[in-house]
């Protein structure tokens, strides 16, 4: 996957942002795009199509990372077209929805964003998990990822283990016939040691712009992350 060259995607509406794992910043990523599309476009919002994990805020079970979006988004929609599936479990996908006897429909997602894309200029899709994160027995995070068709965004957290996974992530993306758009560094380990030639490395092998590196935050905020579009 070396020396391609990185393509750059200024008209496109909508991105897939996935991760090299869980806990990477996907929701940091998501947020940072949606504010960077909202210097181009009127009406951006995000979408968590799964989201499982939730807490009481303001009286109502919600997802962090749903709520993170909506801040960054500029304009609201109906709870469920920006996050169909919420599941009370903070777990992987498929063991969340048996638990709470629910079908994660692909299709019926695909229409949710179809639905964003009238409402909104321009829609950022968050994946649950790593790529191929299961969705159920038969279905995963990827199968989701091409069913929508997107151009995707790859966050790779920075920490050891992390070329294996961004390689292994990328390929697999590749695979599925979609296009690498771009990808974001994200320094969560900062006693990781070469973190810099770690970057390097993968900018010469992913074959993809790096849209940005974000310094390694206690706690994330979307206003100090700045982001080129891909």
């Amino acid at each position: 996957m070396a020396d391609a060259e990185p393509q750059k995607h200024p008209s496109l509406r909508s991105f897939f942002v996935t991760g090299t794992d869980t806990g990477v910043g996907k929701s940091l990523v998501s947020a940072a795009l949606l504010r960077a599309l909202g210097k181009r476009h009127a009406r951006v919002v995000g979408m968590k199509p799964v989201a499982a994990g939730t807490t009481l805020t303001d009286g109502v079970l919600a997802n962090d990372d749903v709520l993170m979006l909506r801040a960054a988004s500029t304009c609201r929609v109906p709870p469920g077209l920006d996050n169909p599936v919420l599941l009370h479990d903070p777990l992987s996908p498929h063991l969340a929805a048996a638990r709470a006897g629910v079908t994660i429909d692909i299709p019926h997602i695909v229409a949710c964003h179809r639905q964003l894309l009238l409402l909104a200029d321009a829609v950022v899709v968050e994946g649950a998990g790593g790529f191929l994160v299961p969705l159920s027995e038969t279905e995963t995070g990827a199968d989701l990822a091409q069913a929508l068709g997107l151009p995707v965004v790859l966050v790779v957290g920075l920490r050891l283990g992390c070329l294996n996974h961004a390689l292994l992530t990328a390929q697999a993306i590749g695979a599925r016939g979609l296009t690498l758009a771009g990808w974001v560094a994200n320094h969560i380990d900062p006693a990781m040691l070469e973190q810099a030639s770690n970057i390097a490395f993968l900018q010469r092998q992913l074959g993809a712009p790096l849209l940005g590196s974000i310094a390694y935050q206690p706690g994330p905020d979307a206003r100090t992350v700045n982001l080129e579009l891909p």
